[in-house]
């Protein structure tokens, strides 16, 4: 079960990375690639929606005790997948926004020169953003990782002393079967001896 999951993790992954790059990509490139990048960027958001859910149905089949570290996992995951979509509202307002100026007609050289350098910072703002958001992400998912591994450590605690507890009684069960064994032992003797 977890196999299956971990294999959508890793579709998930790819097709992620692949999404970001277009995304920060829509803003430089001429008309025609856009409408193309953009069709296909919308096209694999729904592709990463959609193992979103079958990751979301996968965990629902894990076992309840196990399920936790997996939910915490979905979470960061539909985090992610809100963020691109904003991001990739952000770089299609680029888009429209250059569409527009084309069919305006803002031809004048000063005017688009002011434009490439509005575009080049956007897109350099849009890149920081991601770096940051990436982290920010690296972050998040290192510290779920380190909750889920103390929650993990404690529940193994918890079962070593329940287990310990266990084996004290136990112990407690044999010392008490070998007294009464002994006892009998005697009381056997005893009988055969008369």
């Amino acid at each position: 079960m977890s196999s299956d999951f971990e294999g959508y993790e890793q579709d998930f992954a790819v097709l992620t990375a692949e999404i970001t790059n277009k995304i920060a990509r829509v803003p430089r490139l001429p008309p025609d690639e856009k409408k193309q990048v953009v069709a296909n960027v919308e096209k694999q958001l729904e592709e990463a929606k959609e193992l979103l859910e079958q990751m979301d149905l996968e965990v629902r089949e894990i076992p309840p005790q196990s399920r936790g570290m997996y939910s915490n996992r979905m979470r960061s995951y539909k985090q992610e997948m809100g963020k691109l979509e904003a991001d990739f509202k952000r770089s299609r307002i680029a888009y429209s926004d250059e569409v527009r100026n084309e069919l305006l007609g803002d031809d004048g050289n000063s005017s688009e020169n002011q434009l490439i350098k509005l575009r080049e910072e956007r897109a350099h703002l849009l890149d920081n953003t991601e770096r940051l958001e990436r982290s920010s992400r690296r972050l998040e998912a290192g510290y779920q990782i380190a909750v889920e591994t103390e929650q993990i450590g404690q529940e193994m605690l918890e079962n070593l002393s329940h287990d310990r507890e266990k084996i004290q009684r136990a112990r407690e069960r044999l010392r008490e079967t070998d007294a009464n064994l002994g006892k009998s032992s005697r009381v056997l003797t005893g009988m055969l001896r008369r």
